[in-house]
């Protein structure tokens, strides 16, 4: 009887505490999206360049001190750091990011256009990075310090260690300047679509290849493979073993692979003129476009935030370590 009643008490326990650490993680990211926001909004307000002259300048008003101190107020420029965040701040709680200072117009339809354009290029660079880096990894553990393995760690260091920005120079050469099978310049079209996937695709297959291929020799190393092999299981049922017991650590990797994935984008957008929210961006920092650049940092921190936290919990659901 006590024995129930210690074993319910204990039951319930774990119950609140697995809701409170639920509860708390949503507050845990709102917190780190207002201190990121905060110290954006900060060097932004330092930096130097004046938004007011900016938007005059493009629309070929001459800029007086009369026009300028004009400009300046109705941006809203005058105003107090500590105003300004704090009006900004409870207009995100409202669903508004503002108003563009370059065009006048809301920021949020602005980002989403470019986020769905940075969506695709990022969803097909990864899909593309993983189909490849995928079978390769498992062949290179499976077949370790052998012609295979040597031939895709091979691969990986040339792929991981070219910069994006220069495979995309030399892509545009080769298949844009000598080859002319592609665009130089990325209309939003799918053939455009190929030489920024590829771009993103290749330095991230490299990583993707050693950080697996790691994984799965850590797999493979483990008592139950060799246990199954004693046992007599066939190398196909054991492979689908170690890739299955190795999806949790691997969906990490993956996660962690977003950011880097956004930030390279943002060049890659600029280099073959892609209209994602890379070259939205770029665009509104040489404009002092603050609003534009507020809205960026405040929707790519939230992405990366929540797919690492959809991450962590696909890794307890899928590891069964991790359940402990």
């Amino acid at each position: 009887m006590n024995q129930a009643l210690s074993a319910g008490r204990e039951g319930r326990s774990d119950n609140s505490g697995r809701i409170l650490r639920w509860v708390k993680k949503p507050i845990g990211l709102i917190l780190i999206l207002i201190v990121l926001s905060f110290l954006v909004f900060a060097l932004l307000y330092l930096a130097p360049g004046d938004p007011a002259e900016k938007r005059l300048t493009s629309q070929g008003v001459a800029v007086t001190k009369e026009v300028l101190d004009a400009e300046r107020e109705r941006l809203g420029l005058f105003r107090p750091f500590l105003v300004r965040y704090g009006e900004w701040l409870l207009g995100v709680f409202r669903g508004d990011l503002g108003v563009s200072f370059k065009d006048d117009l809301p920021v949020t339809p602005k980002l989403m256009t470019g986020l769905l354009k940075t969506v695709i290029l990022a969803s097909a660079s990864l899909l593309l990075s993983l189909t490849v880096s995928f079978p390769l990894a498992v062949l290179a553990a499976w077949k370790k310090d052998r012609i295979p393995d040597h031939a895709v760690r091979l691969l990986s260091f040339f792929g991981n260690s070219l910069p994006n920005f220069l495979i995309s120079v030399l892509l545009m050469y080769l298949l844009c300047i000598r080859i002319r099978v592609f665009p130089v310049i990325a209309t939003g079209s799918l053939q455009g679509l190929f030489m920024p996937v590829v771009s993103l695709a290749i330095p991230m297959t490299g990583r993707f290849i050693r950080q697996m291929r790691a994984e799965f020799l850590a797999q493979l190393s483990e008592d139950y493979v060799g246990g199954m092999r004693m046992r007599g299981v066939k190398e196909r049922f054991l492979i689908l073993n170690v890739i299955r017991n190795s999806l949790g650590h691997i969906l990490t990797i993956i996660a962690l692979q977003i950011g880097t994935l956004m930030g390279g984008s943002v060049v890659i957008e600029n280099i073959f003129r892609w209209p994602g929210i890379g070259k939205l961006v770029m665009d509104s920092v040489t404009a002092r476009d603050y609003p534009v650049i507020m809205g960026f940092v405040l929707i790519m921190g939230t992405i990366y935030v929540v797919v690492n936290q959809l991450a962590d919990a696909g890794f307890h659901a899928l590891d069964p370590r991790g359940q402990a």
